[in-house]
C-alpha cells in the first residue's frame, strides 16, 4: 500500500471553486474513483483519485501536492460522488470564472472570495447563500479526515493517461 499523509481543510474559496469547476463541465470521471478536472482558463488538467469509503484521495493540483489541503479537484470530484454537497445556484452564480487569473492577481483568498461573492450576487445569487454552502460542505470535509496518496494509484496512472489523450481530453 502506498504512503499516506493526512490532508488538511482548505480554504474556503476551494470550496466555490470546486462548485465552478462542477457547473462549467470541468470535471470528468475516468474510472471508478479516478477523475480529470480541468483549470479554469483550460491549460492545465489534474488528476484525481478519491475512495471516500477506503478515506484516501490523491490529486496533483498545487494545493493538494504541495501544501497538504485538501484541492478543490477533489472536492469537486466528491461532490460528482454525492459525498458533498452541491447547490447548483451557487455552481451556476460562478460558472466562468477565471479562478487561476484572480488567484494570480489578486493574491490573498479572502480578496478572490470577496470578487466571487460580487458577481455571484451580480447573478442574483446572495453572499449569505455562499457562506452558507461552503460551511455545510467545509463540515462534512472535516467529518471526512482524507489521507493523502503520496502517488496516484494505478487506476489513476492508466485510466487518467488514456483520458488526456481522448478526443477533447483536457479540453475545458
Amino acid at each position: 500500500m502506498p504512503a499516506r499523509r493526512p490532508l488538511r481543510t482548505p480554504p474556503r474559496i476551494k470550496v466555490l471553486e470546486a462548485a465552478s469547476a462542477v457547473a462549467d463541465g470541468r470535471v470528468r470521471r475516468v474510472g471508478p474513483h479516478s477523475y480529470l478536472v480541468t483549470s479554469s482558463d483550460g491549460t492545465r488538467v489534474y488528476r484525481v483519485y478519491v475512495d471516500p469509503s477506503r478515506g484516501v484521495a490523491y490529486s496533483d493540483d498545487n494545493g493538494t501536492r504541495y501544501r497538504g489541503y485538501i484541492g478543490y479537484p477533489i472536492i469537486a470530484a466528491l461532490m460528482l460522488e454525492g459525498v458533498l454537497p452541491y447547490d447548483q445556484r451557487v455552481g451556476e452564480a460562478l460558472r466562468g470564472v477565471p479562478w487561476r487569473r484572480l488567484n494570480e492577481s489578486l493574491r490573498r483568498y479572502a480578496l478572490v472570495e470577496r470578487e466571487a461573492k460580487r458577481l455571484a450576487e451580480a447573478r442574483g445569487v446572495a453572499p449569505s447563500l455562499l457562506d452558507r454552502f461552503v460551511e455545510e460542505v467545509m463540515a462534512r470535509l472535516r467529518g471526512l479526515r482524507l489521507e493523502k496518496l503520496m502517488e496516484p494509484p494505478l487506476e489513476l496512472a492508466t485510466g487518467g493517461e488514456r483520458g488526456l489523450d481522448e478526443p477533447g481530453g483536457g479540453q475545458g
